[in-house]
C-alpha cells in the first residue's frame, strides 16, 4: 500500500530539497516560474523557499502591487504581486499561485507572488536572446528554450535595490 503524504509534509520536504540544492556550489539548475504569460527563472541561491499564498494583511496607502504582510512561521514577510509590479494585470486567484520567498541574505522578509511554479530548469539548454529588458533592471538576461519559448532570468539583487520595489507607499 502506498504511503500517503500530507501537503504540509510534501512542502516541507520540497523546501528542504531547495535549501540543500542552493547550498551546493555546482548550481546548474534554476527555479522556473510563470508570471502571467511570461516564463521566468531565478538562481536557487536567491530563494529561501516557495510556499502557497499565505493569509495576507493588507496595508492601507500602499501600491496596488503590494499585497500586504504575512506571518510565515513566526516571521513577517512583505508580499508583492510580481506581475502587477511590472505593470501587468494582477496574478489571478488560483490553486497554482505561489509565493517565492527571497533569501534573507539579499532582503529580509520579502516574497514575490507568481502565477505558478515551472520546476527546475537547466540554463545550459537555453540559448541567449538578449541582455535584459530596457527599463527593467531586474531582468538579468532573456533566453529561448528548445521549443522557442522566451524565458527571463530574474536578477534578485537588482530587484531588491530597485527604488520602485523598495517604496511601497503611495
Amino acid at each position: 500500500m502506498a504511503r500517503k503524504t500530507s501537503l504540509r509534509e510534501f512542502q516541507m520536504n520540497f523546501a528542504q530539497r531547495l535549501r540543500d540544492l542552493s547550498t551546493k556550489k555546482t548550481l546548474s539548475s534554476k527555479l522556473g516560474f510563470q508570471v502571467g504569460s511570461e516564463n521566468w527563472f531565478v538562481d536557487l541561491a536567491d530563494v529561501s523557499e516557495v510556499i502557497p499564498v499565505p493569509n495576507l494583511v493588507t496595508i492601507p496607502l500602499t501600491q496596488d502591487w503590494f499585497k500586504g504582510i504575512s506571518n510565515v512561521r513566526g516571521k513577517l514577510y512583505s508580499i508583492a504581486d510580481f506581475s502587477q509590479f511590472q505593470g501587468a494585470t494582477a496574478t489571478p486567484i488560483s490553486g497554482e499561485r505561489r509565493v517565492v520567498l527571497i533569501h534573507e541574505k539579499l532582503m529580509e522578509g520579502s516574497g514575490l507572488m507568481v502565477s505558478r511554479m515551472m520546476g527546475l530548469r537547466n540554463p545550459e539548454l537555453f540559448s541567449p536572446e538578449s541582455n535584459g529588458i530596457e527599463g527593467k533592471s531586474w531582468v538579468k538576461a532573456t533566453f529561448l528554450d528548445a521549443a522557442g519559448a522566451r524565458w527571463h532570468e530574474l536578477d534578485v539583487v537588482a530587484l531588491t535595490k530597485n527604488t520602485k520595489f523598495l517604496e511601497v507607499s503611495l
